[in-house]
């Protein structure tokens, strides 16, 4: 097997993407890619194990520093970690529904059952997403800021909540561009549901009480 290079796999990357966006999905086969990158299908192949996998990182790579930052808001460690969830809701809807992010999510459920583009998505970017903030939330649970749980669980209906409000128009392309108020004002309601169910013990006896 050849050596990977990071060099020639960006050049892979950047004519790939030019492929797409000229022939459209189903049009840039994976020869006409070598083609234009130049080598052996072999080499191609050594990068990318499918045209499924090369069009998901076409597809993923623009947006993965609005992905990273995004998750790097979430803080289990502040002393507020509604507040700390809130920054987090509202840093990860602006980057879920941005209009690239919409986009791509419409073409890999579209494409779900015929490709291999909606596994790739469900495990390298749901999935990914959750463990990410499972482990913060794990973490806030274990110094007593939200009550012990499943972690996984615990950030599953987060992201449930989150999504309430948008999920259904999105599925059916009845969704446009999302504002900036919008998403505070969704992501608010999100975690007042949020925190009256994981919210320390302390708080949700308070909360009986009154």
């Amino acid at each position: 097997m050849k050596t990977k290079t990071e060099t020639k796999r960006q050049a892979i990357l950047d004519e790939a993407a030019r492929a797409f966006r000229e022939l459209g999905y189903e049009g840039a086969s994976m020869s006409e890619i070598r083609a234009r990158v130049g080598g052996s299908k072999a080499t191609l192949y050594n990068y990318f194990a499918s045209k499924d996998e090369l069009f998901f990182e076409v597809m993923t790579a623009s947006c993965e520093a609005e992905f990273q930052a995004a998750h790097a808001s979430m803080d289990p460690t502040t002393g507020d970690i509604e507040q700390s969830l809130r920054h987090f809701g509202e840093r990860f809807l602006s980057f879920l529904y941005s209009p690239e992010v919409q986009a791509n999510r419409h073409l890999s459920i579209a494409e779900s059952g015929r490709t291999k583009l909606g596994q790739l998505l469900y495990e390298r970017g749901v999935l990914r997403s959750q463990r990410l903030v499972a482990e913060s939330i794990r973490e806030a649970m274990a110094q007593g800021k939200l009550r012990t749980a499943d972690p996984m669980l615990a950030t599953q209906h987060l992201y449930a909540l989150l999504e309430a409000e948008l999920i259904d128009r999105f599925l059916l392309q009845l969704l446009g561009e999302v504002s900036k108020a919008e998403i505070e004002a969704i992501t608010a309601r999100a975690l007042a549901v949020f925190m009256a169910a994981y919210g320390p013990a302390s708080d949700q006896a308070a909360a009986k009480s009154r």
